[in-house]
């Protein structure tokens, strides 16, 4: 039979990072295409002994069923640990926790938008949210960015001549995919001109933490006195993504609302590494083990820029992320990413051509995404050494 399926969603296209997870069956595949940590920056022994604790003392709880909102120890450590930490969330603010960072994009987006409204988004950003914003309906406005991430005088210029905007979508620290960082200047910029046109902004910071170089810059959920910015976190880069574990602290309102949305979707999450991070919390030092995490995120990233000066042609213009685990690419203009990684993928390399990080799907990009937390150091000067080969071919 013909399935009619909704307008909307059937408009959408499969992830380009997922599809490019197909080509990674051959093991002889480097994947610099993922976003996902060094599995030896897990805590495996300490998350080991609270979760042989936890089953033993309190399996009733962890197997049953939990509230909606979270599991109130990990809500009020979690919530306490960023305002005292990071002075971010306030007494108008709650907390919910989420399956992964990705759960608070959707929720927040499902709460607020309307089929036909209008997302501002940075040029390029992650490809998670923009499929998430696409599949309720919303329509995608790209603003460009340099170095000091998104460009407030075209950001102001979107403003003036989009309709229906809801909101402004920004991975301010570290961003998702080109490693930049937005300068403490433009996110007050950043939030004056949300203030001006009365529109929300969503602050994604899931890699926040995860600074090799330079001074934290604060956030823009911080500077918010009105409860217009949606802070998403996440203890997926910093604990394990495969807990799934995440959290939105917003004005109550908002919380109440996503709360609502999030029954609908998958009742609560998991409940038992929800305990077992708050009990990290409790008797763990997180900030010691971040501090590890970002040594040996150091050493990769220092390897990867190493590598792409060493073997790629100079042409190719590289980000110095501060943090983070992405390194982007900028071909010279007018080339097509796209068809570099494909000529990068038949060399046992995987990347990410930037056309999948774009507001508008169709449209032709430069940039490319490398990761460098996942592969280690000799599949890293591998790989470049054989990105360097394709791009001497694509560039002829």
């Amino acid at each position: 039979m013909e399935y009619k399926i909704a307008d909307h969603i059937a408009a959408m296209k499969p992830s380009a990072i997922r599809e490019i997870f197909k080509v990674l069956v051959d093991p002889e595949v480097i994947a610099l295409s993922a976003g996902s940590p060094d599995s030896a920056s897990f805590p495996k022994d300490e998350m080991a002994a609270i979760g042989a604790e936890i089953f033993e003392k309190q399996t009733a709880v962890a197997l049953q069923y939990g509230t909606t909102e979270g599991y109130q120890p990990l809500r009020d450590l979690t919530f306490d640990r960023m305002k005292t930490k990071y002075n971010t969330g306030s007494d108008d603010d709650d907390l919910i926790i989420t399956t992964g960072g990705q759960q608070t994009i959707s929720l927040f987006t499902q709460s607020m938008i309307n089929l036909g409204d209008t997302i501002i988004c940075e040029e390029p950003s992650f490809i998670g949210a923009l499929n998430a914003f696409r599949s309720f309906g919303a329509k995608l406005k790209g603003v460009p960015m340099d170095d000091e991430g998104m460009c407030m005088d075209k950001l102001e210029e979107a403003l003036q001549t989009t309709e229906n905007v809801k909101f402004i979508y920004v991975i301010p620290t570290f961003q998702n995919p080109t490693g930049r960082t937005m300068s403490l200047e433009r996110r007050r910029q950043l939030l004056e001109l949300a203030k001006k046109y009365d529109v929300l902004i969503l602050e994604d910071n899931p890699y926040f933490e995860l600074r090799y170089e330079g001074e934290p810059v604060a956030t823009i959920k911080s500077m918010d006195t009105e409860g217009r910015v949606v802070y998403a976190g996440s203890y997926s880069k910093v604990l394990s993504p495969g807990m799934r574990i995440g959290y939105c602290i917003a004005n109550k309102d908002i919380i109440n609302r996503m709360v609502v949305c999030k029954q609908v979707s998958d009742v609560h999450t998991n409940l038992y590494f929800q305990m077992l991070v708050a009990k990290y919390l409790e008797t763990c030092d997180i900030d010691a083990h971040i501090a590890d995490i970002c040594k040996l995120n150091k050493i990769k990233r220092d390897a990867m820029l190493e590598a792409c000066d060493k073997y790629i042609d100079k042409r190719v213009v590289f980000t110095h992320p501060n943090g983070g685990l992405f390194v982007w690419g900028e071909l010279p203009e007018g080339c097509d990413s796209f068809k570099l990684c494909q000529l990068i993928t038949q060399k046992k390399v995987a990347c990410v051509p930037g056309n999948a990080f774009t507001a508008d799907p169709d449209a032709v990009s430069n940039g490319f995404r490398m990761n460098f937390s996942l592969p280690s150091l000799e599949q890293i000067d591998t790989a470049c050494s054989r990105i360097g080969e394709a791009v001497q071919e694509f560039l002829r």
